[in-house]
């Protein structure tokens, strides 16, 4: 059972996914089975319904700014909701894997956050996404967090993408570059997802051995400035643009209603300690998106 539809990682998990087993995709626009998290009363049942073996949790909300005046709504989305998902997968049998982001941190860190790290969410989306995390630990449910960071694609609202439609419409572009991240691929979390969730298929006594969380990010790390200047630079290869400059300016020179982690790299140690996996180097699946884009003209 994969929750959502419409999202970038969604969009991507519906592929990777496809190969595991028999895949029923629910969101706020699918039928037969429709489902909106901010209708938390409706959880449970579809879930008793479905009865799923996985289940995946790609739907949030993820309107960051916006969410400094809906906190509520966030929270009934990514915590409450949350909570009754985990609860039915604990009675179903199911194991629930979410996604969770670097918001949960407070960003001071000086190296790569771990798993373990303290946690000191600095805005309404990352507390509401921290609240849906202590609630899947308190479920009893066998359980998979994801946390990542940066995500972008083909498609989508993302950061790729603006920049993109940005560097055809203007000369100049100023871009913070006093924030650090690990730009990822949406692609390389669903294929993450599918390699740990192939690992697990056939072992259901690893499901509980398994449950925590973990860090799914690219591997390296960049500003937004740098990770611009590297679409645009790719993006300069293949079409004429207009944009001449990708100036570097503060976080202070662009401020928003929502306060942004200053450092956001996180440490993916235990994911290859675990299962194995890697992530490739942001620049490496900038390269094949950008590529993907380039051909489809986008």
């Amino acid at each position: 059972m994969l929750i959502g539809d419409q999202g970038q990682v969604a969009w991507e998990l519906k592929r990777t996914l496809s190969t595991l087993g028999d895949l029923i995709v629910v969101g706020r626009s699918t039928s037969p089975h429709a489902l909106d998290l901010a209708r938390v009363e409706t959880v449970a049942p579809l879930v008793l319904t479905l009865r799923p073996d996985w289940i995946v949790n790609a739907a949030a909300y993820t309107a960051v700014d916006k969410a400094e005046q809906e906190e509520e709504l966030a929270t009934r989305i990514n915590a409450e909701a949350v909570g009754e998902l985990a609860r039915a997968a604990q009675e179903v049998g199911a194991l629930l894997l979410h996604y969770s982001t670097d918001y949960v941190f407070d960003g001071s860190s000086l190296e790569p956050y771990r798993e373990d790290s303290p946690t000191c969410p600095q805005s309404a989306y990352g507390r509401s996404k921290l609240l849906g995390e202590e609630a899947i630990a308190k479920s009893g449910s066998d359980y998979l967090i994801l946390r990542t960071s940066w995500v972008y694609g083909a498609r989508g609202h993302n950061f790729l993408r603006t920049m993109r439609r940005l560097a055809r419409e203007r000369e100049e572009l100023r871009v913070v570059a006093d924030q650090f991240g690990c730009p990822t691929w949406s692609r390389h979390i669903a294929e993450s997802t599918a390699q740990v969730l192939a690992q697990l298929r056939l072992e259901r006594a690893r499901w509980k051995e398994c449950s925590g969380i973990y860090h799914v990010v690219s591997s390296g790390q960049a500003s937004w400035h740098e990770f611009a200047s590297q679409i645009i630079g790719a993006q300069r290869m293949h079409e004429a643009i207009m944009c001449q400059r990708v100036l570097p300016i503060t976080t202070q020179e662009y401020p928003l209603p929502a306060a942004r982690p200053a450092y956001s790299v996180m440490n993916t140690e235990k994911l290859r300690a675990v299962f194995g996996v890697h992530v490739p180097h942001w620049r490496q699946g900038l390269e094949l998106v950008q590529l993907e884009l380039d051909q489809e003209k986008i």
